[in-house]
Order: C-alpha cells, then structure tokens, then sequence
C-alpha cells in the first residue's frame, strides 16, 4: 500500500469515519421504473449542476431501470437504493414493510410523494386501421394488444386498473361480466413483456400488434420521437390517474451519510426547474403553472384514481395477489 493511501485509510480511522460512507457520499442510486430512463437523466444532470452551486460537493446520480415491482424486489434483495421512484405505491409500500423505509414515506413530500402524474392511453399505428377507440375495441376480433405483465411492470398493473375501472361503471355491470371483458381482454395479448419499455419496443420496433395500452409519457415520447409519423394517440373517453411516487430508503441513507442529497434530489422533482423537465419528458407537472404552459401536450382528461378500488393495498390483494383477478382471467378454463 502506497504511503498516500495508507495515510487516508489512517485520517478516516482517526475521524470515525467509514471508508464506504466517504466513497457514498459522492453518489446517489436512484431505482426506478422502466420508461423514465430519459426523465432521470437530465433531472440528475440538473440536479447535480444545482447541488454543487449550493453546496460545493460533486455529486453523481446513477439510475437503474426495470420494471416496477422488479425493481422493488431488487431493492429488497440488497440493491443499495438511496431513492426510489417507482410506478405504484404498492411497491414502495413493501419496502417499508420490511423496514427499509419509514410506514410514513408518502407524508414525506407534497401531494402524497408523487411529483408528477400520467395516464394510460392507446397508441395504435397510423391511421388507426382498427378504428380503436375506447375500451370495447380492444376486444373486437383481430385486434391484437401490446401491454407488459401486471406481475412485474407498475405500467401494466395501472393499465389493467384502467380498463377493469371502466367495466365495473357500465350501468349493467356484474362481478361477472367485468371478468369476462377483462378475460377476453387478456386473450387478445399473446406476449406479456416484463416491463413498459419493453412493450413499447415490442409494439414500435419489432411491429408487433395493433394497439399498445401504454402509459401517456412512454407513448408521446413513441409518437414524437421514436417514430414519427408512424402511430396516432388514442385517448379513450374515460383512463385512471397515474401517481407514481417516490421516496428515501432511510435504511440506505442513514447508513451511508446521503439523506441530505437524497432528500434535496427528491425535492428538486418540485422545483420549476424540475417540473418543466417533467413536462418537456411527457409526464404531467403538478405545479399548475407549468402544466397550463403545456396544455398542447396534455389535454383535460376524465379519470378515476386508485381510491375508486380501495387503495393500493386492497387493489393489490384483489386484483394481483396470487390468486387474485388476473390470475384467475390467464387460467384456463
């Protein structure tokens, strides 16, 4: 060992000061769902701008991507998150169960921790040529659908709430007929990608299928970036509205001296500076004030929220828990 790094091992025993700490304290790890690959890179870039005029410290924000609820298993499998920002509530919900953040997180930040919302919308390809329209579309005969599987991709579990929010308020709707038209719904998917990133690709670079159920951000950024011309959005006449929240895994930061970054990195999601990147990558600003700058993007929608099926906690036993809704529409009959 040479007499420099000897010397710095020393000062650090001599200060109390964990070698791991020192080193962490330099980077943040943000673990997050599939399609804010874009998102979080310039809101890190921006960030870490922001944070060394205040501060003076160099900072690195390094992302990793995945599906929600994979993602969310990662983490609770050792992957050393200092944010999450996830697709659902449910998935941070079982970090905190294992208590790898505090019950509380979603009190932590405004409007419930969840910085930014979206939607679930259709994107079909030019010209719409099997005129889809609204949720009875989709299962018209030959209508081939593009979604990822509720079991691993939040995207796919918000799209699945969507359309079965949509069955149960026909005036004549049954607990039977809502799982028949999600059954019927499901046997139009032949692939479920893990992730929302994934289906996209599927849908718009292998050109599989004839309509994505996809979330709004993923599929504006399809329409004006990834293929131009190539796919028309579809905004069906009744959608849910799509929080997806974030928090600090208190476990992590306590541990390795990042609480203060962490905390000022999930903050900064607020900040107009923040909130226009939000909008400038698709996804609907909370701050009023932006998001009526940009209502060329993001027109008026009719939706439910995740309160019209009880909460996360009940619509995750109901509808996604083993032997729960969408098991029971894949099993045969």
């Amino acid at each position: 060992m040479s007499r420099i790094v000897f010397l710095a091992f020393l000062m650090i025993a001599v200060l109390g000061i964990d070698a791991g700490q020192a080193v962490a304290q330099d980077h943040l790890l943000n673990v997050s769902y599939d399609p804010t690959r874009e998102l979080y890179r310039e809101i890190g870039t921006a960030f870490a701008a922001d944070w060394k005029q205040r501060t003076g410290q160099t900072l690195t924000v390094d992302t990793s991507h995945g599906g929600s609820g994979a993602q969310a298993r990662s983490v609770l499998d050792g992957l050393q998150a200092d944010v999450v920002t996830l697709a659902l509530a449910a998935d941070i919900d079982a970090l905190a169960a294992r208590g790898l953040l505090v019950t509380d997180w979603a009190t932590k930040f405004p409007d419930q921790a969840t910085p930014s919302t979206s939607t679930i919308v259709f994107l079909v390809r030019r010209g719409n040529p099997k005129q889809i329209r609204d949720w009875p579309d989709l299962i018209k005969p030959g209508v081939v659908i593009v979604t990822p599987n509720p079991k691993t991709s939040g995207g796919a579990r918000w799209g699945f709430l969507a359309a079965l929010g949509w069955a149960r308020q026909l005036p004549d709707a049954t607990d039977a007929s809502v799982e028949a038209y999600m059954r019927a719904l499901f046997a139009h998917v032949p692939v479920l990608d893990s992730g929302a990133r994934g289906a996209t690709a599927t849908f718009v670079q292998r050109r599989q299928g004839d309509v994505l159920i996809s979330w709004e951000n993923e599929a504006l950024l399809a329409l004006q970036e990834l293929g131009r011309g190539q796919f028309e959005l579809v905004y069906p006449p009744l959608s849910i509205r799509a929080d997806p929240p974030v928090a600090v895994v208190d476990s992590v930061v306590d541990r390795r001296g990042t609480r203060a970054a962490a905390t000022a990195y999930l903050e900064f999601l607020w900040s107009p500076v923040g909130q226009e990147i939000a909008a400038k990558h698709y996804y609907r600003p909370r701050d009023t004030a932006v998001l009526a700058r940009h209502r060329d993007i993001f027109p008026e929608l009719r939706t439910f929220g995740i309160e019209s099926f009880g909460g996360w906690t009940r619509a995750q036993a109901d509808n996604f828990a083993d032997g729960g809704l969408f098991d029971r529409i894949l099993a045969p009959r």
